[in-house]
C-alpha cells in the first residue's frame, strides 16, 4: 500500500522531519513502513495497517505543528510510541489507561495551582493525600507539552527497620525497592513499557538522592519524594541543584521521619529557612485530602489523636 502526504512548504517539512530526519526515522521504525521524503512531499509504503498507523501519526504531528508552529521531541516520541504499541499486536486489556489527575479536594487544588505558579513547591501532608501522584502527573504533562526536556524523580535511601547490607544483590538491586513507589506513580500515567522507553531516551531519570550531588538540572521537572528523610545538608544540596528553566516539587510527611539517631529532618528545618522567600510555596495537605481507601483517613486521624493524648500525658507527668 502507498500513501502520499503533501506538506505546505519546505519549512514545515524541515520541522516535521526533525534534525537529520530523526522524526521520520522514529515513525519508520515504530510503524514498520518505508518513508521517502522529497521537498514538501512524503511517500509512505508498507502493509495496509502499518501505513494507516504512520499516516495517523503524521496527522497528529501536523496538527500540533500547524497549531503551535513547532514540535518538541518529547511530543513526537510520545505520539509515535503510543501508535507503535498497536502495531505489536498486543492483546486488548494490556494497555493501561492513564488516570485523570483532576484535584479531588480543595487542598489538592491549591497544591496543583502552586505547582503551576511557582518554581519550587513543598507539598507536606499525611499518606494518601496525592502528594507524589499529583506531582508526577504534572511532571508528565509538562514533558509532553515540551515545557521541560526531562523528568527527574529522586528519593533518599533511608532504611526503615531493615539494613541495606542485608538485602540481596548489588548496589542498584539494593536501591531499587526504595525507588519502586516512583515507578508506580509513573505507571498511573503511562504504560511500563513506555516508562522504559522514556528512561532509555533519558526523558525520565529515577535516582537516589545521593546521585544528585555535583549536578545542575536544567530544563527539568524534578521531584524529591519522601523528603522528610533528608538531612538538613541533603536538603540544601538538593535545592541548589536547580538549573535554568526547571521546576522542583518536594513532597513529604513530617509525621513519618525515619532518620536515625538525633539527625533533624531537612524538611522540618527548611520550613523555617525558606518561609516567605519569593517563588517558593509551601502547601499543607491534611487528612481531609486523603483520597485512598476511607480507612486510611481514619487511621491517620487515630494516630493523630493518640499522639496528641501522649503529648498531653507527658506534660501532665512533668507537672507532677
Amino acid at each position: 500500500m502507498e500513501r502520499i502526504i503533501q506538506l505546505s512548504d519546505p519549512d514545515e517539512a524541515r520541522t516535521l522531519f526533525g534534525a537529520k530526519d530523526v522524526y521520520l526515522k522514529l515513525v519508520r521504525d515504530a510503524c514498520g513502513v518505508s518513508i521517502t521524503a522529497r521537498n514538501s512531499m512524503l511517500k509512505i509504503e508498507g502493509g495496509e495497517g502499518a501505513v494507516r498507523r504512520a499516516c495517523e501519526v503524521f496527522d497528529r504531528l501536523l496538527g500540533i505543528l500547524r497549531r503551535t508552529g513547532k514540535l518538541y521531541k518529547s511530543e513526537v516520541i510520545d505520539i509515535v510510541y503510543s501508535h507503535s504499541l498497536s502495531a505489536s499486536g498486543a492483546p486488548p486489556g494490556t494497555r493501561v489507561q492513564p488516570q485523570a489527575f483532576t484535584p479531588r479536594t480543595e487542598g489538592q487544588a491549591r497544591y496543583v495551582e502552586a505547582i503551576k505558579a511557582d518554581d519550587i513547591v513543598f507539598g507536606i501532608g499525611p499518606a494518601g493525600t496525592g502528594k507524589t501522584f499529583l506531582a508526577v502527573a504534572m511532571a508528565v504533562s509538562a514533558l509532553r507539552r515540551g515545557s521541560v526536556r526531562k523528568i527527574v524523580l529522586v528519593r533518599p535511601v533511608v532504611e526503615a527497620g531493615e539494613s541495606l547490607g542485608y538485602l540481596p544483590g548489588d548496589v542498584m538491586a539494593k536501591v531499587n525497592p526504595y525507588m519502586r513507589p516512583l515507578y508506580d506513580a509513573l505507571g498511573e500515567m503511562m504504560e511500563f513499557s513506555q516508562i522504559r522507553e522514556y528512561i532509555e531516551r533519558d526523558l525520565v531519570e529515577i535516582a537516589p538522592l545521593a546521585y544528585m550531588r555535583g549536578r545542575t538540572l536544567n530544563d527539568a521537572f524534578v521531584i524529591l519524594d519522601e523528603a522528610q528523610n533528608t538531612s538538613a545538608e541533603q536538603m540544601k544540596m538538593f535545592l541548589t541543584r536547580m538549573g535554568l528553566r526547571s521546576k522542583m516539587v518536594i513532597t513529604g510527611d513530617i509525621t513519618q521521619v525515619d532518620l536515625p539517631g538525633p539527625r533533624r529532618s531537612g524538611l522540618i528545618l527548611i520550613q523555617q529557612i525558606l518561609r516567605g522567600v519569593e517563588g517558593i510555596r509551601f502547601v499543607y495537605l491534611t487528612n481531609k485530602d486523603i483520597v485512598r481507601h476511607k480507612l486510611v483517613q481514619r487511621i491517620v486521624h487515630a494516630y493523630h489523636v493518640f499522639e496528641e493524648r501522649g503529648a498531653g500525658n507527658s506534660r501532665e507527668s512533668e507537672k507532677r
